[in-house]
């Protein structure tokens, strides 16, 4: 405590980061930011732009830039992306030292990753694969890879390797056994999760999505299907990347540890 306090009298650091030290998380107007997640759960405290005000999102993302030296949102649309920009391009502690940070906004997965200059991601020895059935599953796959990449772990996209021709999953299944644990994401009946856990040894995480329509629409299918494998697999709830992303992160973060032990 004492050495936070002097680091802000000296104002080597700003009231915000102060905070988090002390309490673990920092106030804003539009609520808590807990900048101590990481150092507990190994995962980055997320920001949900859905239901949010992009002034809102902006405030926390600021916030956790401040604390933390980044900020991963999720579900974020263009005006959200924009005032992210605009409330971060000049951000500064209260010191004179600018954090100078580099905002990515990718549009497909409605994330927006916030890096600050000196910021350094983590690396881990440990690769997770995330292999979507359809385009139209690459979105929510896509959250998940972000999540996992954020966590550390070097990232495998395979793409459109539904089960509707099994020749291009199995095309794929030496590449994905290489991987130390593999997310799964598909919609509509959802058998692509079941498929790949019959093939690889490492642990598969099941993610449905919301595509398919008529009776089981909307991922209910996937989600049922996934919770009835005959495979041995674990499953995230509809739509979930994140989840399913920082689950394999740290399964990651657990492989290497192994490793270096």
């Amino acid at each position: 405590m004492r050495d936070t306090l002097e680091a802000l009298d000296a104002g080597e650091i700003g009231v915000a980061e102060a905070e988090s030290r002390l309490a673990g998380y920092a106030t804003t107007a539009a609520g808590r930011f807990d900048a101590g997640r990481e150092g507990r759960r190994g995962i980055p405290e997320a920001i949900l732009a859905e239901g949010k005000t992009p002034a809102e999102v902006a405030a926390l993302t600021a916030t956790a830039v401040e604390t933390t030296g980044r900020a991963l949102v999720t579900r974020a649309d263009a005006e959200d992306a924009d005032a992210i920009r605009t409330a971060v391009a000049d951000l500064e502690l209260d010191t004179a030292d600018a954090l100078d940070p580099t905002v990515d906004h990718d549009e497909r997965t409605d994330t927006v990753v916030v890096h600050a200059g000196d910021f350094e991601r983590p690396a881990l020895d440990a690769t997770v694969a995330v292999v979507a059935a359809g385009t139209a599953d690459a979105a929510v796959a896509g959250e998940a890879a972000v999540v996992a990449r954020e966590i550390g772990a070097t990232v495998d996209r395979v793409d459109d390797v539904g089960v509707a021709n099994l020749d291009r999953i199995l095309d794929q299944r030496d590449r994905i056994r290489e991987a130390d644990v593999v997310v799964v994401a598909a919609g509509r009946e959802g058998a692509l999760p079941t498929v790949v856990a019959g093939l690889v040894a490492a642990p598969v995480i099941a993610l449905p999505v919301s595509t398919g329509y008529g009776v089981g629409g909307e991922g209910v299918a996937a989600l049922e299907g996934a919770l009835q494998s005959c495979s041995v697999l674990s499953t995230v709830n509809v739509d979930a990347g994140f989840v399913a992303g920082a689950q394999a992160g740290l399964i990651a973060r657990a492989v290497d540890a192994a490793g270096r032990d």
